[in-house]
Order: C-alpha cells, then sequence, then structure tokens
C-alpha cells in the first residue's frame, strides 16, 4: 500500500469517530432531560405560586341573537263551507273543482255547484244568508266593499241596504266570471206586470179628473154667453108684449095675465143664468177628483217601485264565500265532481309561507314586528321577517331553541310562552317546496355594537361598593381597580363604554387567580367558555 492510501484511510478514521463522538454527545444531552431527580419531580408536582389570569382589552363587534326554532307552513288555515240551504233538490258538484296548491283571488270560482258558481270575494265575515231587496246590514257593507275593490260601483259601502246599485253590482260581478246573474221568479214577474197595469189605469183617471177641472176653470165660451144674451132679449120682448096687451087689449090681442106672469118668470131666469155666467166657477168637485186620482196614481207607483226592488238580482248565499286575506291556496279538497256538497268542501290557507316559532317571554320581549332574522337552507342564508308576537293560547309544535340549541325540542303549554311569526323572503318555488313542512332554525340578531367597541369577558367585571362596574387593570407586579360604564352584553364579552382611567386596547385584565383553590379552576373555565382568549 503506498504512503497516499495510508493517509487517506486514516483521515476516514478520524472522521467517523468524531461523527461517533458527537451522535452520543447529543444522546447523553437528550437522556439527562428525561432523567429526573426526586427533588425535582416533588417541585414540580407542587401546585404553582397564586397569581393573576389576565387577557387583554380587545376592539370587536358585540352583537346579541335570539335563537329559536320554527315550523314552516303556509299561514292561516282556514275551511271552506258552501251555504246550500236554499238550492232546490241536491248540492251536486258539477265543475271547477280546483286542484290542491291552485291560487285562489277575488273573482275566482272555488266551486260549481248545481251549474252555479261558488265566487270568491274578499272579507271577513261568512256567508250566511241571500242577500237581496230589502235586507240590511254587515254583509251588505261588505258587499259593497268588495264590489267596489274589484272596481264594480255597487253604491255607498257607509250605507248597508242591498238596493238596485248593490244589485246592478252583483250583475256585473256574474258578467265578470262568465256567468248568468240570478234573476227573478215567475211570480214576481206577474207581480211586476199587474202593477205596471195598475199605475197605467191610475194614470188614465188622473188625465180626465184634471181634464174636467181644467174645463170647469175655464167658465162660459163667448158662444155660450151670446146664447143666454139672446135668451133674456127674447124673454124681455115677450114680457114686453104681454105688458102691452094687457095695458090696451084689444079684440085681437086680449090680456092673457097667466101668460104675463110666464113672460115675467122667464125673464127673471134668462137674467139669472146671465148673472151666473158672469161669476167665478165653483171647481171643488173637479179638484177633489183630482186629488183622488193624483194619490191612486202615488199608490200604484209605490206598489209598482216594490214589485221591481223584489225582482232586483239577489247574491245566492250558496254562490259566494268570502275570504279574509287574499289570495288563498287550495291545501285540500274533500269533494269532486258529481259528489254532494256536506261539510267543508276545502281547506286553504295564505298563499305564502309562514314560520311559527315559539319563545320565553324573555326573548319574545326582544323581538318586535318587523325585526329581520335568517334562516339556513342548503348552506344558503334566507332573510326572514317578524310579522306577530303574541302570546301562546295553545301548546303546538312549535320548538324553542333558544342560546344557539339546534337540537329540537317537544313544545309544552308553558305559562309565558310567546308565538312568533316570521315571514321569508322571496322564495325561488324551488326553495317553497324544499321549506314546506319543516323545523327550521332561526336567528335574529336583537342587538348589536355600531362597528368595533373596547370589550373585555365577563369574567373580568367585578362589582364595587356602591354597585358600581369595576375592573382590575394589571400593570405587572402591581394592579388597580378601574371604574367602568358597559355597554351591551353577549357571548361571553361586554362592551366597555367608558372608564376612568380611561382603558386602551391591549391593556390586561383579570379575569380569575391561578391556585389550588377548585373554585379558581372553574372560573378558569368559565372565562374560557365565556369566549376570552386567555
Amino acid at each position: 500500500m503506498s504512503a497516499r492510501a495510508r493517509v487517506a484511510g486514516s483521515r476516514r478514521t478520524i472522521i467517523l469517530l468524531a461523527v461517533v463522538a458527537v451522535l452520543s454527545l447529543v444522546a447523553g444531552l437528550g437522556l439527562s432531560r428525561l432523567v429526573q431527580s426526586p427533588g425535582a419531580a416533588a417541585a414540580e408536582a407542587a401546585p404553582p405560586a397564586a397569581g393573576p389570569i389576565t387577557v387583554p382589552v380587545e376592539r370587536r363587534v358585540i352583537a346579541n341573537d335570539v335563537v329559536l326554532r320554527g315550523d314552516v307552513g303556509y299561514e292561516d288555515p282556514v275551511p271552506v263551507r258552501v251555504e246550500t240551504g236554499e238550492i232546490e233538490g241536491r248540492a251536486v258538484v258539477t265543475g271547477q273543482v280546483p286542484a290542491v296548491g291552485a291560487t285562489l283571488d277575488a273573482t275566482s270560482v272555488a266551486l260549481e255547484v248545481a251549474g252555479r258558481p261558488v265566487i270568491v270575494l274578499p272579507g271577513d265575515l261568512p256567508t250566511y244568508r241571500t242577500l237581496r231587496a230589502g235586507v240590511s246590514g254587515p254583509d251588505v257593507s261588505q258587499l259593497k266593499a268588495a264590489l267596489g275593490a274589484l272596481g264594480i260601483d255597487a253604491g255607498d259601502p257607509a250605507s248597508d241596504e242591498y238596493d238596485a246599485k248593490a244589485a246592478a253590482g252583483v250583475r256585473a260581478l256574474y258578467q265578470r266570471v262568465g256567468y248568468e246573474p240570478p234573476s227573478a221568479t215567475e211570480d214576481l214577474a206577474a207581480a211586476v206586470k199587474a202593477a205596471q197595469q195598475g199605475v197605467t189605469a191610475a194614470e188614465e183617471d188622473l188625465a180626465a179628473a184634471k181634464r174636467e177641472l181644467t174645463t170647469a176653470q175655464a167658465g162660459p165660451t163667448t158662444a155660450h154667453l151670446t146664447e143666454l144674451d139672446a135668451a133674456v132679449n127674447v124673454a124681455r120682448v115677450t114680457l114686453e108684449d104681454a105688458q102691452a096687451a094687457c095695458t090696451a087689449p084689444t079684440d085681437e090681442v086680449p090680456c092673457d095675465r097667466a101668460g104675463l106672469t110666464r113672460a115675467q118668470g122667464d125673464l127673471d131666469v134668462a137674467l139669472a143664468a146671465r148673472d151666473e155666467a158672469d161669476n167665478p166657477a165653483d171647481t171643488s168637485a173637479q179638484s177633489a177628483t183630482v186629488t183622488s186620482a193624483s194619490s191612486r196614481l202615488t199608490e200604484a207607483r209605490a206598489d209598482l217601485a216594490t214589485a221591481k226592488q223584489a225582482t232586483l238580482t239577489p247574491l245566492p248565499a250558496s254562490e259566494v264565500v268570502f275570504m279574509a286575506a287574499l289570495p288563498r291556496r287550495v291545501d285540500d279538497v274533500t269533494v269532486k265532481r258529481g259528489g254532494t256538497v256536506e261539510g267543508p268542501v276545502m281547506s286553504v290557507s295564505g298563499a305564502t309561507l309562514e314560520i311559527v316559532g315559539s319563545a320565553a317571554k324573555s326573548d319574545a320581549d326582544l323581538l318586535t314586528v318587523g325585526a329581520v332574522g335568517s334562516i339556513l337552507l342548503d348552506d344558503q342564508e334566507i332573510p326572514v321577517k317578524v310579522t306577530a308576537v303574541a302570546p301562546e293560547e295553545a301548546a303546538d309544535d312549535a320548538t324553542d331553541g333558544t342560546q344557539g340549541d339546534t337540537s329540537e325540542q317537544s313544545a309544552a303549554p308553558t305559562a309565558g310562552r310567546f308565538a312568533i311569526t316570521f315571514s321569508p323572503d322571496a322564495l325561488t318555488p324551488e326553495q317553497v317546496v324544499a321549506l314546506q313542512g319543516t323545523n327550521v332554525r332561526i336567528r335574529v340578531p336583537v342587538g348589536s355594537t355600531e362597528g368595533e367597541v373596547l370589550a373585555v369577558p365577563l369574567a373580568a367585571l367585578t362589582a364595587g361598593p356602591g354597585g358600581e362596574s369595576r375592573v382590575e387593570l394589571s400593570h405587572g407586579e402591581t394592579s388597580e381597580l378601574v371604574t367602568v360604564t358597559t355597554g351591551l352584553a353577549a357571548q361571553g364579552y361586554v362592551e366597555i363604554a367608558s372608564s376612568t382611567p380611561a382603558l386602551a386596547e391591549g391593556d390586561l385584565v383579570v379575569v380569575g387567580i391561578t391556585g389550588s383553590d377548585p373554585s379558581s379552576a372553574g372560573d378558569e373555565a368559565t372565562a374560557g367558555e365565556d369566549g376570552s382568549d386567555a
């Protein structure tokens, strides 16, 4: 072996020995850390020295939410009944049977019974009688208001009388839905015809009486006066001739005393007739006849008006149903074409979904109509709005998942609980199908700071001798009590609205004390659960 080869082999041996020495040193150091003396073990097993647990004052948004569960369904489900008491024969369903899911709105035909429509109109008062001439009441006012809302003139809704205007409005309603309006019976039509004939006869009698009165009031004509004057002249000449004969009688013209007396009487009669013609005529008899005829005509016309009013288009009770809060969705149909109407014919509800949940009074007090919350559907947040907050009248299937509890709980009739109704934002048809009949978790923010504020964990607060709120501000080895004014508290944190002296972000405040006292461990756990970053 050459000298160069021997030198190279020596170098490799030295390097190998150095590597082994380094590895041995490292292993020894590692083993020394694992080996612990009894004194050191006892020291580590002893409780740590007591000291404060501190967390920094931080800036964050504090928001308080009410969380509850609610059942999704269509609002205000109600049964629909048709009044069939006045239908002659069987109340057979002849058509227009709606499908489940169909929408009923004003002027919709909900059903056809005995060939006649059952028309939907807006209103809260159920149908309980046929509306016809002569009836009055709140149902008539409701009809007039409903037709007016549809642009059909049915008269003043303030008037609760079913009059000609209302009847005209009903006729227009039937024309709009495509059915012939109800008509008067044959007996009523005959009564109208008889009353019309009575009016005609009374009008003729009055006309004749008026002609007689006019003639009497006009007095004698010129021709009649001429005749009277001629009669007076003739009577006077005759009297003069008789007087002359008696004054100087002759054989040819002897005195006729009887003739003289008659001539005098004729002249007196002629003069009296002429004088009477000059006096105003007495028309009292003719006037009385006119008055009587006028009264008979008034009565005849009243009879005709009554007869005609009786023939005004009615609204049969079997041909209308009033529904509140239209449009309505058909949830179930209990009749079919060819069947007989007995009991409710269908059930309907509001056309939009609603969510009804149950909340304790403490949470209900935080919820107001118009408050906006949200639900989750397929990881998509859907806005919902509070539409009603009312005490629960009875137990229902609503659940209460407040404080973030997502488990479905059985609701029981508990005093002081409130029903909270929500209306979801606009939904797609797919979302409606997915939500209907489900139970969802609803979150409603009921309080939030305007942006980030100074905040500390609730565990940092203590009460002073006067009830004031305080925090313990740590300065390392020392600390001081700082009086604070708090704001909104939620999720384990409380807002520091003000303090003396002022706190700043990053300042350390005490939330507990380390030590052997078991209660301190509980305090630490509480602080951690409240969301502190300690």
